[in-house]
């Protein structure tokens, strides 16, 4: 076997036992639905398919949080999210360590004694919690191997492997190359056979090209009972997460897996493979929810309407909610395949829109949906579904006038407005342009939306978390119009007047009543006292001078317009 610069004692070969870890992270929020280790279950059922008995180890599935300080390279953030609010329509204000205490993983490894550890790095701006678990982990049990995969270390080996304490990386889909490289450590054969794995040798690093499996419907079925299914629990149901494909065939260029990325080619598994998942799940849980975490779910029509048909023979007695949170492609969806989903479960459809410029289209090299999108929310409409419209913002060269333009079209639709600040996600075309332009931040951390990680690429951070107060104000507003039937009416603030932060709804409807006479955006803590957030004034009043001059939608009712309220 090719010797390894590894400082620990050599690991003992001759236990099976490999647990594949979810680190904790640390962020502002953790959306529970979204964090199950669906892919760790993938490759734990290729492991058991090769005789290796595999826990997965889930640092995420607990309640436990820590409050933390801001990094050093958040100081930017302080004035932003700096204090607590209560209001409906508030951000962000404690950044925390979200799971298990990096102690306690490195507790249960050493409990567990096992020949290897693979850990799981997919966001970059996550890396440096997945590299503190292989540390700690390999504090505690040093005799285990200890390999990290993932988005991260596929596109950064070299820095990943910079921590002494990760042996291996694994670059790529890990399905086949980790079952693989097991059988090469316990057979002693050549390490450099393994498809896609980067590690060091002597004195350099070697790396392979990453490793895409071609055929996903022939890889073993998730071992989603090794999941600790009991956290990811909706309204006391089982929620699960499905992933029917991989990659993406569009071009844009914030995508990490799009088809101008570096990711693999778009691959989608059979229908009969999808269900056959589903129904192995249904027979031993009571399902409430599933998400499909695919990039384009409804790409193929008879694909999409083959499996809503096998959805809706599963679930016929058992009525089961189903979404696609990581967003629809307009053009994708007619009346017929709406209709399928609702009848097969769908409530609410994620709609991937990126701008409704024109030119930032075309910056972005996504296709023109603006369209197909009033069609889908007139389809919606009818068929009593309700929309989430996703744009971008803050994006290099997007000025704010465009994402305010979207956001006051958004105000006049039936559909909540979805606005996410840019991020340069590696291994898209949007991040090597950051690069080329010297606007990558200097830390992999500040990688995230949260951090609103860009300054002056077209947009200031000032105006993105103005632009993120404001979406957040209209989604208020056009939730006013549903359960009130009409428009919040402007208001002087008055500074004697009683606000209670527990009545959440009455306080944040009167904060927005003076903010659409003012442009103020203020907020409320818990010992009732209001303060102004940090925005652009500008912006606001621009908003505000806007949406008076327009028809606003609720997401069920409207139009109203400002003008027509009483005087």
């Amino acid at each position: 076997m090719n010797p390894l610069l590894n400082p620990y004692q050599p690991p003992d070969t001759s236990s099976q036992k490999i647990i594949l870890v979810q680190p904790p992270i640390e962020e502002f929020y953790l959306t529970r639905k979204r964090t199950i280790p669906y892919g760790l279950a993938s490759i734990c059922a290729s492991l058991e398919a090769r005789g290796y008995p595999t826990r997965i180890m889930d640092g995420l599935a607990t309640d436990k949080s820590k409050p933390l300080a801001l990094p050093d390279e958040f100081s930017h953030l302080a004035s932003f999210y700096g204090r607590e609010d209560m209001s409906l329509f508030s951000l962000f204000h404690q950044f925390k360590h979200f799971g298990y205490s990096y102690e306690h993983i490195g507790t249960q490894v050493r409990n567990e004694q096992p020949f290897l550890v693979g850990i799981s790095s997919l966001f970059t701006a996550y890396c440096e919690q997945a590299v503190t678990t292989a540390r700690v982990i390999k504090k505690f049990y040093p005799q285990a191997y200890i390999v990290m995969g993932g988005h991260h270390p596929t596109h950064f080996p070299q820095e990943s492997l910079a921590c002494k304490e990760i042996d291996f990386v694994l670059r790529g889909e890990g399905e086949v190359s980790l079952p693989l490289l097991c059988d090469a450590l316990k057979n002693g054969t050549d390490l450099k056979n393994v498809p896609g794995i980067a590690f060091r040798e002597k004195n350099k690093i070697v790396i392979r090209p990453p490793a895409w499996i071609d055929d996903l419907s022939k890889i073993a079925l998730p071992a989603l009972s090794r999941v600790n299914q009991s956290y990811y629990q909706r309204n006391n149901k089982a929620a699960i997460t499905m992933v029917s494909s991989r990659g993406c065939p569009m071009p844009c260029s914030y995508c990490s897996v799009s088809a101008s990325s570096a990711h693999a080619r778009f691959r989608q598994r059979e229908v009969t493979h999808v269900l056959q998942e589903i129904q192995e799940q249904a027979d031993r849980l009571d399902i409430g929810f599933i998400d499909f975490e695919d990039e384009n779910l409804a790409l193929d029509k008879k694909w999409i309407l083959d499996l809503m048909s096998g959805l809706d023979a599963i679930f016929k007695d058992k009525p089961v909610e189903l979404r696609a949170m990581n967003g629809l492609y307009p053009p994708s969806l007619d009346q017929e395949i709406l209709g399928a989903m609702k009848t097969a479960g769908f409530k609410t459809l994620n709609l991937s829109l990126g701008s409704f410029s024109k030119e930032q289209l075309v910056r972005f090299k996504r296709p023109d949906v603006r369209s197909a999108h009033e069609r889908a929310l007139g389809f919606a409409r009818d068929l009593d579904l309700t929309c989430v419209s996703y744009v971008i913002a803050a994006a290099p060269g997007q000025t704010a006038d465009v994402s305010l333009d979207d956001l006051l079209f958004l105000a006049q639709r039936r559909t909540l407005a979805g606005l996410s600040i840019f991020y340069p996600a590696p291994g898209s075309l949007d991040y090597a342009l950051c690069r080329e332009q010297g606007l990558l931040p200097e830390h992999f951390s500040v990688m995230r939306s949260t951090a609103l990680p860009l300054e002056n690429a077209g947009t200031t951070r000032l105006e993105a978390v103005t632009l993120l107060r404001l979406a957040r104000i209209l989604n208020f507003i056009k939730s006013s119009i549903d359960r009130h039937g009409c428009l919040p009416v402007p208001q002087s603030c008055t500074e004697d007047t009683h606000l209670d932060p527990q009545d959440r709804e009455g306080t944040s409807l009167k904060l927005v009543q003076w903010f659409l006479d003012d442009g103020i955006i203020r907020g409320i803590d818990k010992q009732k006292n209001v303060y102004a957030h940090k925005t652009d004034h500008d912006l606001c009043q621009k908003f505000i001078r806007k949406i008076k001059e327009i028809p606003l939608m609720g997401v069920s009712k409207g139009p109203f317009i400002f003008s027509a309220l009483p005087h």
